[in-house]
């Protein structure tokens, strides 16, 4: 496209400078040839009053040497032979004068013959050049010819140097056009190669690539909507690998009750076949959890990428509290929960805050040894507060780096652990516009605190409660139990 748009300005540019530069060179060089004419003409007139009064030889010499093509050599005067007697003498009868010719002759006596005979000036060609021939009377009523020679130089003078600096002005608008040509066709071409590239890499499973939106108007929708497809592209991509993560991890939840029950079936080849398939169906689920963990791609989360409903906290909390408390009976472990005595309307998909909460009180059965205490505390602010903490705390041996176990797919180190649990709860908040922090709890093990805002708004109070959130994580105080 580039190359095609310098032809066709080229071609245009080309045809402008020759169709305007080729008249205007010939009228150039008639200009230049009629005025040496015109000059010549000039030049033989200064000497016909002079002829017309008298044909006195160094009367018509001073003359002639008077003018500038006298004095150059190139005017030439010719008087004919007078048959005629003079006005002013007492004879009557007819004398005869002899031809005067002062300066050089280059017309033939032909030629200046045939000037006398048609009584007007013409031009005839001589060697070197044109002679003007003008015939004028004289005093003796015959008519004699002045010659004005007209070098070549003088018809074509500065023609050379006019042409030369038409041809240098019409190569240089065809050059500008080109260089202006290219510039635009570079403005035009690049983003569209930029375009086609990222469609290549796209296409090559780069997902990561983008387009500027550069260049005209047409090319600038056009990679607008290559981003937005590149993006939805990411964004299908991922949900279906989270959920394909997500949905593996939500069966640790029965898979934890199945291995638990299953060890309490004492011995017998049922028994041991029963645990066996456990064991089995739990590796399979942490093959595809480690599998989706490796195919998973840098994005940005969006925060509207969940559910967009709402669910009583406080209700879901207690259902889920009331399923767990099972297994930590038959466990012996103490739970605790506080807070949910009145409803608590979050932003969150009633499925999205099970996933949530299952993944946290799964990561507590899973990650503590038995007989480990917790507890689920919710917290909602005053009437002005605008955000609901969710508290989720364990008597274990705590997490060494609670940093890397809020990151996606690499877990906290402990064994069985993919990173995938918190990363659930981590987008439940996210979506409402608060966070997840994980620290040192109050029982001495670790405190998951989710933070879920109401409005998904940056007040004031959001501020303060953060402030006072994040105090606490750094100076856990022991609380009444």
């Amino acid at each position: 496209m580039r190359w095609a748009l310098v032809k066709v300005c080229l071609a245009v540019t080309a045809m402008v400078v020759i169709a305007f530069a080729v008249p205007l060179g010939l009228v150039v060089k008639e200009t230049a040839r009629d005025r040496a004419f015109s000059n010549a003409e000039r030049q033989a007139a200064t000497v016909g009053p002079v002829l017309a009064i008298t044909r006195d030889r160094q009367q018509l010499k001073m003359a002639v040497a008077s003018t500038e093509a006298g004095g150059d050599g190139r005017l030439a005067v010719h008087v004919p032979t007078s048959q005629k007697a003079e006005s002013g003498t007492r004879s009557t009868r007819p004398q005869k004068r002899a031809a005067v010719q002062i300066g050089r002759q280059r017309a033939t006596d032909e030629q200046l013959a045939t000037a006398r005979g048609k009584g007007r000036a013409s031009t005839v060609t001589v060697p070197g050049g044109y002679t003007l021939l003008r015939p004028t009377a004289v005093a003796s009523g015959e008519f004699a010819v002045v010659e004005v020679f007209i070098s070549n130089g003088e018809v074509t003078h500065n023609v050379t140097t006019s042409w030369v600096v038409l041809a240098g002005v019409g190569i240089a608008l065809i050059l500008g056009s080109v260089v202006v040509a290219d510039r635009l066709g570079t403005l035009m071409v690049r983003p569209a190669g930029r375009l086609a590239a990222a469609a290549h890499a796209l296409g090559e499973g780069k997902l990561g690539v983008r387009v500027p939106e550069e260049g005209p108007t047409e090319l600038r929708s056009a990679a607008s909507a290559f981003n937005s497809m590149a993006d939805q592209v990411v964004q299908l991509l991922n949900n279906e690998r989270e959920l394909a993560a997500d949905l593996s991890h939500r069966l640790r939840t029965p898979l934890t009750v199945l291995r638990l029950n299953a060890a309490s079936l004492g011995d017998g080849d049922a028994a041991d076949q029963t645990r066996e398939a456990v064991a089995k169906l739990e590796t399979e689920v942490d093959q595809i959890i480690s599998t989706a963990r490796e195919q998973r791609e840098q994005r940005a989360q969006s925060p509207g990428g969940l559910e967009a409903s709402a669910c009583d906290a406080a209700e879901v909390i207690r259902e889920r509290m009331a399923f767990w408390s099972a297994l930590a009976e038959d466990e012996g472990r103490e739970a605790r929960l506080a807070g949910v005595e009145r409803p608590v309307r979050v932003p969150v998909a009633r499925g999205e805050l099970v996933a949530a909460l299952d993944a946290m009180l799964g990561n507590v059965f899973r990650h503590t040894p038995v007989g480990t205490a917790f507890s689920v505390d919710v917290h909602r602010g005053g009437t002005a507060s605008n955000s609901v903490i969710v508290l989720v705390s364990d008597a274990g041996p705590g997490i060494a780096d609670p940093a890397a176990a809020l990151r996606r797919g690499h877990g906290d180190g402990r064994p069985g652990s993919t990173g995938l649990g918190l990363d659930i709860v981590r987008r439940v908040a996210e979506a409402t516009g608060g966070d997840v922090r994980v620290g040192p709890s109050v029982l001495g093990g670790t405190e998951v605190r989710v933070w879920l805002t109401l409005d998904g708004g940056e007040g004031v109070e959001r501020k303060r409660v953060r402030r006072r959130a994040e105090r606490r994580l750094k100076y856990p105080m022991r609380r009444a139990t």
